[in-house]
């Protein structure tokens, strides 16, 4: 496992693991708490959550999770403020500054810690100036229940804006060999200012180098727009050329598209 050195100045001096460990969709507590051993005992140090996976399921896993190991070994990142359905849509985005702090009390209850080491808003609400969601969570950090800021699903111009409130450490961000938006605006914002890059979606929810991918499709597509979705596909159809790559390397298109 390679590891990346977060300190500059503006984050702890934690050794992250390139990989991390994503609790979305974590059902079966059991199989669950195994998957973050397994991950644990493979150098992972990264555990990515959000308090509305699974209406707060996922951050009390990682409770249980965490009972025989070290706090401060394991790098925890935590989302907030989606307003989300019982059929998992994302309608809407609670980043108003005077709720940022309960938010995170609740969080910090469920996961057992009194500190997360990094917190961000899940999606920026385009109402509420993104100065003053980051301006709240500095606040916490101040009072040392934050150790990190980040921010999700961005574009360069507002991740320039936040970090001129609080250094930002990281940006989360879907990005893969079929969706490689952020090269032309966020992904050279990023580098210009020392934000790291989180990527989530690498393998399309297992499209890339997956099977049943008419199924899968079909699920995505409820839950991104028909444009997006069209060139989403035109993007997956290329991706077909690189398995001659694969082949060559000895890895699977799986491998490929992580690396």
């Amino acid at each position: 496992m390679e590891y990346l050195n977060l300190s500059k100045e503006k984050t702890s001096n934690f050794m992250l693991s390139r990989i991390g460990l994503g609790s979305m969709r974590m059902g079966d507590v059991s199989e669950g708490i195994n998957t973050i051993h397994t991950a644990l005992d493979g150098g992972v140090n990264f555990l990515n959550t959000a308090d509305f996976y699974g209406n707060g399921q996922s951050e009390m896993l990682i409770k249980e999770a965490l009972k025989t190991r070290k706090r401060e070994d394991v790098f925890i990142s935590v989302k907030f403020g989606a307003m989300q359905g019982v059929d998992g849509r994302m309608y809407g985005m609670d980043a108003r500054p005077e709720a940022v702090e309960n938010y995170l009390r609740y969080t910090l209850s469920r996961l057992g810690t009194d500190y997360v080491d990094l917190y961000q808003p899940a999606r920026i609400n385009p109402h509420i100036p993104v100065e003053d969601t980051i301006g709240a969570i500095s606040d916490l950090a101040t009072k040392g229940y934050v150790k990190n800021i980040g921010i999700s699903e961005v574009n360069g111009e507002i991740l320039r804006r936040a970090n001129a409130v609080h250094p930002i450490s990281l940006v989360e961000v879907r990005y893969s060999l079929a969706d490689r938006h952020i090269e032309d605006d966020l992904l050279p914002t990023a580098r210009e200012l020392g934000v790291g890059i989180v990527a989530f979606g690498v393998l399309l929810s297992g499209l890339i180098g997956g099977s049943s991918q008419e199924e899968k499709l079909k699920s995505i597509g409820q839950r991104i727009s028909p444009e997006a979705l069209a060139t989403m596909k035109a993007n997956l159809a290329r991706t077909d050329a690189l398995k001659q790559i694969a082949v060559e390397k000895g890895a699977t298109l799986a491998q490929l598209a992580i690396a």
